[in-house]
């Protein structure tokens, strides 16, 4: 079936109020960057509807790209006609055609925005529904909850078809909610933490912690493929990568063993909290899992946060793991997280960290640190990139800059 347009219904948008317009926005801003490799598709996000005229583009990769962006209740390839019924006999025949299965039932639904147009509603619907029944074998009508609904619509730029309601990914759209950095480490918890970040508008910058050469290049970029997952929802994600090396050393050598874990995060809580500053953000979003591993302890957060009067959300914080790991696999990283790269939070890790570690013990370990110059070398020597969704490995590499903070 060759469809023309793709119109988008919108979720809790409706909701909004005198804000409505801002949340469209930014679900249309959305939508063109998830589009960015389809140059002839037009997008016109309207109060009630979005509108994508496809201009040749294929209607089943562009929808595939709808189907994950947060703020979409649903959509439907479209076909626009001139308003000439006998192209819309032909048309809804085929249509109906396209995806009729043995046994199925239909119904015509048609509605006049133009009420001057020549034939009223049941008109339509008696001679549109006569064209099916005599062209589609085995088909049979049925108006209440029938398998197959074409929808009509009638308005002076043409005649307008559909047939299929796509459902959406629902929540609100990406960058609606505010801005936030994500700690990314690359394994299965801060993807998922990132994910339901977003599907309630948050927009997320995500932040990874790399310490050549105990971590390796193809952990580095493991991240980055998770990133480039998370694309889907958004269109485009910037990734910070913070040089850590220097930092962990330092902590490796000053700090006993079993504060090594509490400094660590207290040092990358300070990262990530300026590099929020420096870009506008609001919060820090983590995939910290209550009770999961020794930095998760209440008292671990209470030692941890210490360091940060930001907001810290933990959107997987009170759920067991396979919660964690069924949403992964919906969102398709579980099998890049369990991929066996070393990643910040391992390296050095001591066999026994502490687990209810004393505020007062980890800050005075912290002050054998020259903790404002390690920060400030490490914020000096961020690399930032913009990973798009489909973007390949070799384009990731190729789009990385230094100097954009």
């Amino acid at each position: 079936m060759h469809y023309t347009e793709i119109m988008v219904r919108y979720g809790e948008l409706s909701t909004k109020g005198k804000n409505k317009r801002t949340f469209i926005s930014r679900l249309t801003q959305n939508v063109k960057r998830a589009l960015h490799d389809f140059p002839d598709v037009k997008i016109h996000g309207e109060r009630d509807h979005m509108y994508l005229e496809l201009n040749g583009a294929d209607s089943e990769l562009v929808a595939q790209r709808l189907e994950p962006i947060f703020g979409i209740q649903n959509y439907s390839p479209v076909v626009r006609l001139p308003r000439d019924m006998e192209a819309v006999k032909k048309t809804a025949i085929e249509m109906v055609q396209s995806v009729f299965k043995e046994g199925q039932t239909f119904k015509i639904t048609t509605k006049r925005a133009d009420h001057r147009f020549e034939l009223d509603t049941n008109d339509i619907n008696q001679l549109l529904g006569a064209e099916v029944l005599r062209n589609v074998p085995g088909i049979k009508v049925q108006v209440k909850k029938p398998d197959i609904e074409v929808k009509v619509e009638v308005r002076l730029e043409g005649i307008f078809l559909s047939c299929q309601r796509i459902p959406g990914a629902g929540g609100l759209p990406v960058g609606s909610g505010g801005r936030a950095m994500l700690m990314l480490s690359g394994g299965i918890d801060s993807p998922v933490a990132g994910y339901l970040a977003m599907k309630r508008g948050v927009e997320v910058q995500a932040v990874h912690f790399h310490s050549p050469p105990y971590t390796s290049p193809r952990a580095l970029q493991k991240a980055k493929d998770l990133t480039a997952k998370l694309t889907a929802y958004v269109g485009s994600i910037q990734f910070i990568e913070v040089p850590f090396t220097e930092i962990q050393e330092e902590i490796k050598r000053v700090v006993p063993e079993g504060y090594l874990m509490t400094v660590t995060r207290r040092m990358m809580m300070r990262l990530t909290d300026e590099i929020r500053r420096q870009n506008n953000g609001l919060a820090i979003v983590n995939g910290e899992s209550l009770g999961q591993v020794a930095s998760q302890t209440l008292q671990s957060m209470v030692a941890i946060n210490e360091v940060t009067a930001t907001p810290i959300i933990r959107p997987v914080v009170s759920m067991d793991k396979n919660e964690i790991i069924e949403i992964a696999k919906k969102i398709d990283t579980l099998e890049l997280s369990i991929q066996p790269f070393e990643d910040c939070c391992t390296i050095f890790a001591p066999p026994a960290p502490k687990t209810k570690p004393k505020l007062e013990k980890a800050q005075s370990f912290e002050a054998r640190l020259d903790v404002e110059g390690l920060i400030a070398r490490a914020m000096e020597n961020l690399v930032i990139s913009e990973i798009k969704t489909g973007d390949t490995s070799d384009q990731q590499q190729e789009s990385t800059f230094a100097d954009l903070l």
